[in-house]
């Protein structure tokens, strides 16, 4: 490939919408390009290394003996009624409907269409147990697209679904297919984590993230570096030191425009974990909001609210006529207004706590939970924080953030069952197969990798998914110098080498910056005073190798180092 020719534009401006460093160096290096929110087209160089990212998917999935097969983007709308998440699913499921007005969707996961694929076959318990996967183009219209490819609505995914005859079964292939992912991150370059996840509206009972610890992650993490313990916030618990302090006499105190926690205890005295605060959420299908009450050193966690609910929710945005926002309380507060009022476990045993009034300007202290207002049960719902105890060895958790590649999940007879996906056992009876389900987002991987591996120049491919291996950069001079690069450049691609030129009479200067943002690993270098003497230079991009060669010896030293590499895979 000559880079003259090459589709994209390189450049040194930081993109002004861009805030993280994959989506800077995808767009200022030509690998990516915006078409809508959250769609982009990929180029020459993404596609290249989409391309080898899943070729080692491929290899991996088909160790463990998956099936590759293709399912279609567009599905009809019957199918995911079958499994009831046409009915469940928010506003992330694009619907829509054909020429004829037959109403169908946009894929955004497969689960249904892989049963529906497979169950007029499986019908043996000989049959199993198999898996299927394919790499298919999935949209989720996601509210909050941002950073590049790290969240995005058009993706590549790897999907696969595994079918068992027992629990046990399924759990053993699972973690054979943690393994295989392991194998996957490694290869790709990603020092990886499983972390214990939720399963959000797959369904069924045990789910795992791999993540990338990074500062452009948008997920939470809970890390025990004691014992090892890992968990998105979404699932993670502590033992909470409750508040027992000794009964007080409720009294209404003054608070003029106190409506949030440190302002409030800066006024009063009374510390986070002292105060009762009101935490208000919209409902999917629910004309009135839900209230939780919690501890103030707490936060609700959204996707507890939503186990507990059974529903999609919300930050509520709007003002309540009947209650005076900021100044929320449980006491003597009005069940009417909302279509569930919850109490977080933080506060079970509280005593001699701060809460508002319900009346502007005012808040209550001495309030004790239990006697105060009544509390029938007490729910799960916070959000685990920095420092917070670890239920394992009792040592301090820490909250680090990361970027979700991808989920696997222990689906069981979620689908299977509601499906109607039957197979008759050894004693002839019907029954329905257990289901895993295992996807990587190929694109998500892909800036992943530029998070961890890159300097203040642009990313450092790692060899096995570098979009070429080889870049040459003839510098301007003589023509016999040029003719000579020419002839180098041609002899490794007979060869079979992934190598691209860059021949333009630009300066050094242009060229070292556009070959910094390809991020190939090992660059020629061929300039006019070098050549004079029979010299020319190989440097490794990420600067571990520097050596000047004769001219005569270049094939032979630039062979010898690229398969030295290949011999690492």
């Amino acid at each position: 490939m000559n880079i003259q020719h090459l589709s994209g534009e390189r450049f040194k401006e930081k993109p002004s919408d861009a805030n993280i460093i994959s989506q800077i160096y995808l767009l200022r290096g030509g690998y990516i390009k915006y078409v809508a929110n959250g769609i982009y087209s990929l180029l020459m160089p993404a596609k290249r290394i989409i391309n080898k990212i899943e070729n080692i998917v491929r290899s991996e999935m088909d160790k463990i003996g998956g099936q590759e097969v293709l399912m279609p983007v567009v599905l009809p709308k019957e199918l995911w009624e079958e499994s009831e998440r046409y009915q469940t699913v928010g506003r992330e499921l694009l619907r829509l409907k054909d020429r004829g007005g037959k109403e169908m969707l946009l894929a955004m996961t497969h689960e249904e269409a892989a049963v529906a694929l497979v169950r007029d076959d499986a019908i043996s318990h000989n049959k199993y147990p198999f898996m299927i996967y394919q790499l298919q183009t999935k949209f989720r219209d996601e509210p909050r697209c941002k950073g590049g490819l790290i969240r995005v609505r058009e993706f590549t995914m790897k999907d696969a679904y595994s079918f068992h005859t027992t629990q046990e079964d399924m759990c053993a292939f699972y973690n054979i297919c943690k393994d295989a992912y392991f194998n996957i991150f490694n290869k790709i370059g990603l020092n990886a984590i499983a972390v214990g996840s939720d399963t959000g509206m797959m369904g069924g009972s045990v789910a795992h993230e791999f993540m990338l610890l990074s500062d452009a992650g948008e997920d939470n993490i809970a890390i025990c570096d004691t014992c090892g313990y890992m968990d998105n916030v979404e699932v993670a618990n502590t033992k909470i030191s409750n508040i027992s302090l000794q009964d007080a006499n409720k009294e209404l105190i003054h608070t003029p425009s106190t409506t949030d926690i440190e302002s409030l205890s800066k006024l009063t005295g009374f510390s986070a974990d002292r105060i009762i605060k009101a935490a208000i959420f919209g409902v999917e299908g629910e004309k009135k909001p839900c209230i939780v009450f919690i501890r103030g050193d707490y936060e609700v966690n959204e996707q507890k609210l939503k186990k507990v609910l059974g529903k999609n929710v919300y930050p509520f945005e709007s003002d309540i006529e009947q209650l005076k926002m900021g100044f929320i309380g449980p006491c003597d507060i009005d069940n009417n207004i909302f279509s569930a009022l919850l109490f977080d476990e933080s506060l079970s045993d509280c005593k001699n706590m701060l809460c508002g009034a319900n009346k502007a300007d005012y808040h209550i202290k001495g309030v004790s939970c239990g006697r105060d207002f009544e509390i029938i049960k007490y729910y799960n719902l916070y959000q685990v924080k920095d420092g917070d105890i670890c239920l394992k060895c009792q040592s301090k958790l820490k909250i680090k953030k990361g970027i979700e590649i991808d989920n696997i999940f222990q689906l069981g007879k979620k689908y299977t069952q509601s499906m109607n996906m039957f197979y008759t056992d050894e004693n002839g009876q019907r029954k329905n197969p257990f289901m895993g389900c295992y996807g990587i987002g190929i694109g998500r991987a892909m800036a992943s990798v530029i998070e961890q591996h890159h300097d203040e120049y642009g990313p450092v491919w790692p060899f096995a998914i570098a979009p070429w291996h080889i870049h040459i950069c003839v510098l301007n001079g003589s023509e016999e110098m040029r003719n000579f690069a020419a002839n180098i450049y041609e002899n490794l691609k007979k060869s079979g080498y992934e190598v691209i030129i860059d021949d333009r009479k630009v300066s050094a200067g242009v060229q070292f910056s556009d070959a910094d943002l390809l991020g190939i690993p090992y660059r020629i270098i061929i300039g006019n005073k070098g050549f004079v003497s029979g010299e020319t230079e190989i440097i490794s991009r990420d600067k571990s190798f520097k050596k000047i060669v004769k001219c005569d010896d270049l094939l032979n030293e630039i062979k010898a180092i690229i398969e030295k590499e290949k011999a690492k895979l």
